[in-house]
């Protein structure tokens, strides 16, 4: 046995000295973070979804989806009045997994896509409610109707990564649709929509 003892202790030694040496990854992440607070980030539609959840017939809750978001965003935890968001959809990338249902929601019966493009966020105010979640006040604009909404983000985490430094938060809240003049099937779809929004960014230069 004491010859595998003495083998094992310069080993153990060894790897004591890496560790201190190298932090850990998590430690790595907070520094990232710290170093990258006021950065400013460039929405990643590739890892970012904006989903949506309806009533269905009484029945049950529908949920979609609308691809492709895009936008930018700065999230400081030093300043947080000085962080901004900023994210848009087409309305034209509603996916709800049936062509014939994605079409008529394009449709002037519900998105009315042509004449109204983009549903977009933005923020006007932003205050620190908790560890990692900021209260943020901003402007929806949906239907060609604009209206000031509340909303609570929570920031996931802040990291290198081999495509570099990235960022990301989610949000989840309900809007009525007919605040925004989209009243079609009230009785069989419901009022309430519920959105669930997670976003990634990456660092811009």
């Amino acid at each position: 046995m004491r010859p595998r003892i003495a083998f094992m202790t310069p080993v153990l030694l060894a790897c004591l000295g890496a560790a201190a040496l190298f932090p850990t990854a998590r430690a790595q992440d907070k520094t990232s973070a710290a170093a990258d607070d006021a950065a400013w980030f460039a929405v990643d539609p590739v890892h970012s979804s904006v989903i949506f959840g309806i009533n269905h017939m009484g029945v049950t809750t529908f949920y979609g989806r609308i691809n492709g978001p895009t936008g930018e965003f700065q999230l400081s935890h030093d300043t947080p009045e000085a962080s901004s968001f900023t994210v848009s959809v087409k309305a034209e990338n509603v996916d709800t997994n049936y062509e014939g249902r994605d079409q008529h929601l394009k449709s002037n019966d519900f998105f009315d896509a042509k004449q109204f493009p983009d549903i977009t966020f933005k923020s006007t105010a932003v205050t620190r409610s908790g560890k990692s979640t900021f209260a943020v006040t901003g402007d929806l604009t949906l239907h060609g109707v604009t209206r000031s909404i509340d909303i609570v983000v929570e920031h996931i985490g802040t990291r290198q990564t081999g495509r570099g430094v990235k960022s990301g938060f989610t949000t989840n809240f309900t809007i009525k649709r007919s605040d925004f003049g989209m009243t079609f099937m009230a009785r069989a779809l419901g009022d309430e929509v519920t959105l669930m929004i997670g976003i990634e960014g990456i660092k811009k230069n």
